[in-house]
C-alpha cells in the first residue's frame, strides 16, 4: 500500500496542526494527528441535505455550519434554485483555502458557485443573528449531541440552542443535525422546542455501505393557538456564560467547524 504524501499543513485558530493529505485518489484531513474527514466517506454528509430539504417547505436560504471537503455544500446546492443561496459558516480559513485551491474538485468546486455565501467565523454567530432568515440549518460540527468532542458545541444541542435554530428558520424550515451516534435525549429536546422530529440512520459512503451514522431532522411547525412559546427563554438569546461573537477552538470550541476526533478510531471518513 502507497504511505500518505502531506500535501500541505496548516494551524487551526487554537494552534493545533492540520494536515492535507493524499493516498490512491483519497483525500484526507488530520487535525492534531486524527483523521476529521475523508473523500471517500461522504455519503452521510450528502444525506444530511437531501433529507433536510425533502422536508422544507421552501429552499431559498440554506445555513450550513461547517465547510468539511465540500460535500454538504454540494449536495445542497444541487437541491436548491438558481436564485436561492447557501450560507457556509466555516471556522477555520485553512479548510476553505484548501477547498478554493487544491480539493475543491471533489465536490465540484462548491464556493466557486455564486449561490455560495461564505462567512469565516462562529456559525452560533449566524445562527443568533438571524430571525426566519433560513428555510434550512445544516449543522454537520462535531460527533453529535450525546458525543461531543467539545462541550462548547453544547450551545447548539442544548435547550437554548435549539430554541435559537428554531428562531432562525422560517416555518416548515428544517434543522439537520450529523452526529455519529443516536441520543434519545436530543430528539425529545427538539420535540420540547416544537419540533417534529425524525431521526434517519444513513451509511457513511452512500451505496457503498460501511459505518452508519444518524441525521437528526427537526421540522418547524406552526405553534397550537395558545400553546406555550418553546422552553429556553427568549428564543435567540446566547445560552449563559456565551456570546453571539467567535471565540478560540478547543477548551471549549465554538460551533463553526466540525471536529470527529477520538470516537471516529481514526478511520475518518
Amino acid at each position: 500500500m502507497k504511505p500518505w504524501e502531506t500535501i500541505e499543513k496548516a494551524r487551526s485558530p487554537d494552534g493545533t496542526e492540520m494536515v492535507l493529505a493524499h493516498r490512491d485518489g483519497e483525500w484526507v484531513v488530520r487535525y492534531d494527528g486524527k483523521v476529521l474527514m475523508s473523500s471517500r466517506q461522504h455519503g452521510s454528509e450528502d444525506a444530511l441535505a437531501a433529507l433536510a430539504l425533502e422536508r422544507a417547505a421552501h429552499r431559498r436560504a440554506v445555513l450550513v455550519g461547517g465547510l468539511g471537503l465540500g460535500f454538504t455544500v454540494r449536495a445542497t446546492l444541487d437541491r436548491i434554485p438558481t436564485d436561492a443561496k447557501v450560507v457556509v459558516a466555516e471556522l477555520t480559513p485553512a479548510l476553505l483555502d484548501w477547498n478554493r485551491r487544491v480539493v475543491g474538485k471533489l465536490a465540484g468546486r462548491p464556493l466557486d458557485d455564486p449561490r455560495t455565501h461564505v462567512h469565516v467565523g462562529d456559525c452560533v454567530q449566524r445562527i443568533l443573528e438571524a430571525r426566519g432568515a433560513y428555510d434550512a440549518i445544516l449543522l454537520d460540527i462535531d460527533n453529535g449531541p450525546g458525543s461531543m468532542v467539545h462541550e462548547a458545541n453544547h450551545r447548539l444541542y442544548g435547550t437554548r440552542g435549539i430554541a435559537a435554530c428554531r428562531e432562525a428558520l422560517r416555518e416548515g424550515g428544517v434543522l439537520a443535525v450529523w452526529s455519529a451516534h443516536h441520543d434519545e435525549r436530543y430528539v425529545k429536546r427538539l420535540e420540547r422546542a416544537g419540533f417534529r422530529a425524525e431521526v434517519k440512520i444513513v451509511p457513511a459512503r452512500g451505496e457503498a455501505g460501511g459505518l452508519k451514522h444518524v441525521i437528526f431532522l427537526g421540522i418547524k411547525q406552526q405553534p397550537r393557538r395558545g400553546s406555550a412559546p418553546p422552553p429556553g427563554g427568549r428564543a435567540g438569546s446566547p445560552p449563559p456564560g456565551t456570546r453571539p461573537g467567535p471565540a478560540g477552538r478547543r477548551s471549549p470550541r465554538p460551533a463553526g467547524s466540525r471536529s470527529r476526533g477520538p470516537s471516529r478510531g481514526g478511520g475518518g471518513r
